[in-house]
């Protein structure tokens, strides 16, 4: 596997943030936003962590910081496997199919 950089992180998990929100918004039924509201809250704190950080430790090999995000694990692959039940919009699908994959791979490795 290749190496994920600080950097790196930052921005899928930015770019995940954006879809978390979309699918939230486009979301009808309580228990997919919950799921959503869940996620998006466990993925800001670990920004904000990361935020922390100098501008010159972004090179460094990404690992999860905050607890909740280091579980948010089963969540993640829970969306991945649900994203044709749980996402109606089309375009924030595709958003999700394209970046859940490269976000979850932050994971490999951990116990």
């Amino acid at each position: 596997m290749e190496r994920v950089t600080v950097a790196d992180a930052v921005r899928e998990l930015e770019d995940l943030s954006g879809c978390l929100d979309n699918a939230y918004w486009d979301s009808s039924a309580v228990h997919q936003k919950d799921l959503f509201y869940n996620l998006i809250s466990i993925l800001h704190a670990e920004l904000n962590e990361l935020a922390k950080l100098s501008v010159s430790d972004h090179y460094m090999a990404y690992e999860p910081i905050t607890a909740p995000w280091r579980g948010a694990l089963g969540k993640l692959k829970q969306l991945q496997g649900n994203i044709d039940n749980g996402v109606l919009r089309s375009k924030t699908a595709s958003h999700l199919e394209e970046h859940l994959p490269k976000v979850i791979r932050f994971f490999t490795g951990l116990n």
